[in-house]
């Protein structure tokens, strides 16, 4: 389907929802977990209210804040569907993500099981300790009847104490939850197990916004205090840079955490709640508050300050953005100064991570082929890859659209501050965004009412700055062309020195090779520079 002529659609259904899609009866499932040691659930789904057309019964391919297809019918086997009766229907099979009914009456009950046992943050696992489920990579779904509300309900396999963690809506009991339409339900990851909770809330204005960690770990319950206290003050320092939270549906963020052996690292943000995996223990693990500075970020950049490219979104196929230069780039340059402000990361750290950061950027021999938009548009092809994330260079053709994005967002801070001594920020230019795009809110959750465009984006930048020249110039040259900033004169002035270091052969790499990297040079600042630095780094010490 042509993405005009679903967004014309998906107006209608909002125009129509008061009177059409809540007289319908909801999408129901259960979940069960009959031998939960076997890696397999058995879903079982029941299509009410059903119009006489055929009920096109899908899988996804694609899975929110992925690009790349994975395919999740793979796992999905011994389907049967019935009438309201219990009688077999003939079911035709179109694609092997697709199970068409012809012939049905009002109701269709669906039963299948899933099997997989990829603990992360894009499929999902289930053994006898837990089930941890990635929504679209679980649920079957109907085409048309994606503006209806769903009901799940969790069945605890026998001999469990087992409960349920996720941003699905409460429903009528501790086991059952809502959604309000298939996107966000999509979007709504769960952890099923006994996991270790700890709460807290921050207040926002008049009101106050609640958060929950429910990790499910091996580790010592002052691990998990640890976390909760950094988290909290993460989330915190987070805010300053928007003003305010986002209005979280239902009124709680969920930070989902499974800590165990023979998990994947990874971390994937959703529109009230982040889910964060890793094969390590919690005092082991190195990333986390990286993550989720990076992931919580997510909740203002990309879950409602949205690009156009991504809204609504497609489970049936890829997602080509030319904007996650500033969707997952903005956020990676955020994740370290989050935490540097926060006091949890040194300003030599910190330098380090831009050092990086630079230092690909300027070397890459990609950035003189495709620009940060043709390089985010690639991501169906890389996400997933060690590439993506910058764990791996490429090389000749290929720069990861997270680096890229967080040398632009450096740059644009940098220059901002430099111009215009301070008054123009990132930040402002972000708190600009989300006033315009992002803080309305949804007609219906779990859509996006503004979705911006580039063109949205050279606006604000103009806006922000004062000149709409310069933002039209800065976005041609370092988003749309191939150039990089002057990294050495914008650093400068925050007292941060940028020299080329040639690494001996001792050092086990090849001397030939030049590294960039950063002199805090502290006793040497000038009150100028010292401000500078304070304002956007924050004060010098740091815990880590």
């Amino acid at each position: 389907m042509a993405r005009w002529f679903f967004r014309i659609a998906l107006a209608v259904a909002f125009a129509c929802a008061p009177t059409a899609t809540l007289a319908q009866a909801p999408v129901e499932y259960r979940l069960s977990f009959p031998s939960p040691e076997q890696g397999w659930m058995q879903v079982d789904v029941t299509f009410g209210d059903l119009p006489a057309a055929p009920l096109l019964i899908r899988m996804s391919s694609s899975s929110p804040g992925r690009y790349a297809l994975h395919e999740f019918a793979r796992n999905v086997y011994d389907v049967r569907v019935t009438d309201g009766t219990g009688a077999a229907l003939a079911v035709a099979r179109p694609t092997p993500s697709g199970w068409d009914i012809t012939k049905h009456g009002a109701e269709v009950r669906v039963s299948y099981k899933v099997l997989d046992d990829s603990l992360d943050g894009t499929h999902f696992a289930i053994d006898a300790t837990h089930a941890h489920v990635n929504m679209p990579a679980a649920l079957l779904w109907a085409r048309g009847l994606e503006m209806r509300r769903a009901v799940v309900h969790f069945e605890r396999p026998p001999g469990t104490a087992w409960r349920v963690a996720t941003q699905l809506l409460p429903g009528q009991d501790a086991f059952t939850f809502t959604a309000p339409n298939l996107q966000y339900l999509m979007d709504s990851p769960a952890e099923f197990s006994e996991f270790a909770l700890r709460t807290f809330t921050v207040p926002d204005g008049a009101d106050e916004a609640t958060f929950r960690i429910a990790m499910h770990h091996q580790g010592e319950g002052a691990d998990l205090d640890g976390f909760a206290r950094d988290a909290e003050t993460i989330v915190c320092e987070a805010r300053l840079v928007f003003g305010e939270f986002p209005r979280f549906d239902g009124g709680t963020y969920t930070f989902i955490g499974d800590y165990l052996p023979g998990a994947r690292g990874d971390a994937m943000e959703h529109r009230n709640s982040t889910v964060l995996t890793s094969g390590r223990s919690l005092s082991r693990s190195r990333n986390w508050r990286e993550n989720v500075a990076h992931e919580f970020f997510h909740a203002w950049n990309v879950e409602r300050i949205r690009p156009k490219s991504l809204e609504p979104f497609n489970f049936e196929d890829i997602n080509v953005s030319s904007d996650l230069w500033l969707a997952e780039g903005f956020s990676d340059y955020y994740a370290p100064l989050i935490l540097r402000r926060a006091g949890l990361m040194t300003i030599d750290r910190f330098a380090e991570k831009m050092a990086s950061v630079i230092n690909r950027v300027t070397e890459s021999p990609g950035r003189a082929i495709r620009t940060a938009e043709e390089m985010s548009q690639l991501a169906p092809l890389f996400d997933g890859h060690a590439a993506a994330t910058g764990q791996e260079d490429l090389g000749r053709a290929y720069l990861s659209y997270y680096v890229w994005g967080s040398a632009i967002a450096l740059a644009l801070d940098l220059t901002l501050r430099d111009r215009t001594d301070g008054r123009a920020t990132l930040d402002g230019f972000m708190r600009a965004l989300w006033q315009r795009f992002g803080a309305s809110g949804a007609v219906v959750p779990g859509y996006v009412e503004r979705p911006y465009t580039l063109d949205d984006v050279r606006t604000v930048l103009g806006e922000v700055s004062g000149d709409t020249v310069f933002a039209a110039d800065f976005l041609g040259q370092f988003v749309q062309g191939h150039e990089v900033a002057d990294y050495r004169q914008l650093l400068a002035g925050a007292g941060l020195m940028l020299r080329r270091e040639r690494p001996s052969a001792r050092d086990g790499r090849d001397p030939r090779q030049e590294i960039v990297t950063f002199e805090v040079a502290d006793l040497e600042l000038t009150e100028q520079q010292s401000r500078f630095r304070t304002a956007w780094l924050g004060p010098p010490a740091a815990a880590n």
